[in-house]
């Protein structure tokens, strides 16, 4: 009897081991299922933005709908500011001498005829002597040279005699406007030249109106005919100079837009627009010049011959599917945009993006979106990325 019980003592201690076991063992995968439960709507969440009316309105936020916009291709060139050949001048003296007086600094503003510098030379004079001499002795062979013309005339006097008289007066009348054009160029004039006003200084005056943008010439030095003493650059018909490779030629033509940019400031863009187009292929870089000019003028203003710019020539346009660029977040090289799914809630969506142009990302996947889609336009990039 005794062992009867125990051993009925011994079933009900297994029994009660083996269902704390298995209570134990559905309580962790209870837990279990539990955990997976909620980590499945975290992650769920991380999709979807909540934004309230208030939020809304105090974010300046915008909704928009995927809509067609232009989209141009462009062809990226490089080049600078430049003026046309005759809005620059290289000024030099026509006669050598030595610099007597200059007042010039690299940019100085000149007016078109105001002097430059002033040179000085002993051998001045003497040009303006033999005008005056030849000028005194043209007034008498010209006289003289009517009466024998008269004289053989009426067979006064010999054939020779005449042709002496019309020989000297060539002579010294080519001699007279040879000396008188010399005068011109020294700019002084013939017309008021007397013995009483000889002189050995001679003006150097500006051929255009525009800004000294190089002075070569200081006080005391020696000029020669071929010295650059002064240029002076008229920047009023500033143009763009742009260089494209030769395999990009047959896109471009004349009238089309031009976006350019300086170096240091790539922000900003200016409009210009083709204005010719070169026909000749440089052989050493295999590329084409291009001239443009700026829509704006007032903006020509702002930059100087020589500044170095980037640049890009519209040239075909075709239409496609975009949004907004601000709707438009990057993480680590994927796209993603927010879709309203109903008042309050935004659902965070992969799209495909292609080109960007004026402020516009082309939707490569537009069609997997209904036409009636709402997208957050303004305000989505900051609750895209967090």
């Amino acid at each position: 009897m005794k062992n009867t019980v125990n051993d009925f003592t011994n079933i009900i201690s297994l029994t009660s081991i083996l269902l704390v076991l298995t209570l134990a063992s559905c309580n962790s995968k209870g837990k279990t299922e539990a955990a997976n439960t909620e980590a499945t709507i975290e992650n769920t969440d991380r999709e979807v933005v909540t934004i309230t009316e208030n939020q809304f309105r105090s974010g300046d936020m915008e909704l928009g709908k995927i809509s067609m916009q232009e989209f141009n291709t462009v062809v990226k060139a490089n080049g600078m500011f430049a003026v046309p050949p005759r809005n620059q001048a290289d000024v030099s003296a026509y006669f050598a001498g030595y610099v007597k007086d200059i007042n010039l600094l690299p940019g100085h503003a000149v007016k078109k005829g105001e002097v430059l510098f002033t040179i000085e030379n002993p051998e001045y004079v003497q040009v303006q002597q033999d005008f005056l001499e030849a000028q005194g002795r043209l007034s008498y062979l010209k006289s003289d040279y009517e009466r024998q013309k008269e004289l053989m005339t009426d067979n006064v006097t010999s054939k020779k005699v005449f042709l002496k008289a019309e020989s000297e007066y060539t002579v010294t009348l080519a001699q007279y406007q040879s000396l008188k054009k010399r005068l011109s160029l020294m700019n002084i004039n013939p017309n008021t030249l007397t013995g009483e006003t000889i002189r050995s200084v001679i003006s150097v005056t500006s051929p255009l109106s525009g800004y000294a943008t190089s002075v070569n010439a200081s006080k005391g030095m020696y000029l020669n005919p071929s010295d650059i003493a002064v240029t002076v650059t008229n920047t009023d018909d500033l143009h763009i100079e742009l260089k494209i490779f030769e395999k990009d030629l047959p896109m471009v033509k004349t009238g089309q837009q031009i976006n350019v940019r300086l170096q240091n400031d790539t922000d900003k863009v200016y409009k210009g627009v083709v204005h010719l187009v070169n026909k000749t292929i440089n052989a050493q870089d295999r590329t084409v010049n291009i001239h443009g000019d700026l829509v704006n003028e007032e903006e020509v203003k702002l930059f100087a011959p020589g500044m170095y710019i980037e640049a890009e020539i519209l040239t075909t346009t075709a239409e496609h599917p975009a949004l907004p660029s601000e709707a438009v977040a990057n993480i680590d090289n994927d796209f993603f945009v927010l879709v309203k799914e109903d008042s309050t809630n935004f659902k965070r969506v992969l799209v495909k993006i292609g080109a960007i142009n004026n402020g516009f990302t082309q939707i490569l996947n537009a069609t997997d979106f209904k036409a009636n889609t709402k997208f957050l336009t303004k305000g989505a990039f900051n609750l895209i990325t967090e």
